[in-house]
């Protein structure tokens, strides 16, 4: 069997609040990721409404939360009534797809919470359950997600797949922004880290991702929205960043355009526990009992 866990990456465009549309693309998205031999297909980030805005103009460097207009606060609850429970039709129908195509299905939605929605991602394994459902920690507090419940911790699951076992976790767009999020879902075992996204992924944005894998010695793959909503380039890194020599390795495993498409990064799991067995990175020689500043602040 081989060890190679293939990850299909979705860099599709919505049909925005049209959530039966959205349903209808995704199940055809799924279906062509599948013939091409995935094992976890993953969306971009709150794929049931396409992460539509309501109205992004209130929120500037002046945004005061005491003094938001009647009609952008309408505006918000009109919003807030797209959210959905994990067990809504909407997330029924793809845990019914991820068992007929034998296949995990990482999908994303704005979910219903107590205070307000919350941004997340439910892992559904492919006999149709979910064994990790996440929502995001670092909402962007600065914009519509002002309105959003973040979620109160990081969760990492054991996911079977045709490939056998793996140790996955989820942060979602600016969770990777925050190095605390990446080591917090290494120290909890994950071996890959799903990245749902929708924003501009620069250079920057792409130089954290790639020192996260690294430091954490973790595999990490990443979905954005494509040209125009977003800028594509949907990617995924290895950890293994040297061979067995010494010899420094790209760890780059992939980086899409801009274009709408499907993009598939393959992770060799043998490579990556045998690097992680014989390197120093991740937990194997930290010193938290110095890390004072880091405690004083939990």
């Amino acid at each position: 069997m081989s060890n190679k866990l293939k990850i299909a990456l979705l860099q599709i465009s919505s049909f925005k609040t049209d959530q039966k549309g959205n349903l209808f693309k995704g199940e055809e998205y799924c279906r062509k990721a599948e013939k091409e031999g995935a094992d976890i297909i993953l969306f971009p980030e709150m794929w049931n409404i396409g992460y539509e805005s309501f109205d992004e103009s209130v929120f500037e460097s002046s945004f005061d939360p005491k003094n938001i207009p009647e009609s952008i606060l309408k505006k918000a609850e009109i919003w807030k009534s797209n959210a959905i429970d994990p067990d809504s039709e909407f997330i029924k129908h793809f845990k019914d797809l991820a068992l007929e195509l034998n296949t995990a299905i990482a999908i994303t939605f704005l979910q219903k919470g107590k205070t307000g929605p919350r941004n997340s991602v439910a892992l559904i394994d492919r006999h149709g359950e979910i064994v990790l459902n996440y929502s995001k920690v670092h909402t962007c507090d600065f914009s519509m997600e002002y309105y959003c419940e973040p979620g109160d911790e990081f969760r990492v699951c054991e996911l079977e797949t045709k490939k056998g076992n793996v140790k996955v976790g989820a942060m979602i767009c600016f969770d990777r922004e925050f190095p605390e999020s990446a080591r917090e879902l290494m120290l909890m075992g994950a071996e890959i880290i799903l990245i749902p996204n929708c924003c501009e992924m620069d250079s920057h944005r792409t130089s954290q991702l790639k020192t996260r894998a690294f430091e954490n010695m973790t595999g990490i793959a990443l979905a954005n929205y494509p040209a125009p909503k977003c800028n594509g380039r949907s990617q995924a890194y290895s950890p293994v960043a040297y061979d067995i020599n010494g010899k420094e390795l790209d760890n780059l495993i992939l980086m899409a355009d801009k274009e709408e498409g499907i993009f598939y990064a393959e992770f060799d799991l043998k490579k990556i526990r045998d690097y992680r067995k014989r390197e120093v990175w991740g937990n194997n020689f930290r010193k938290p009992h110095a890390y004072k500043n880091l405690k004083k602040n939990l």
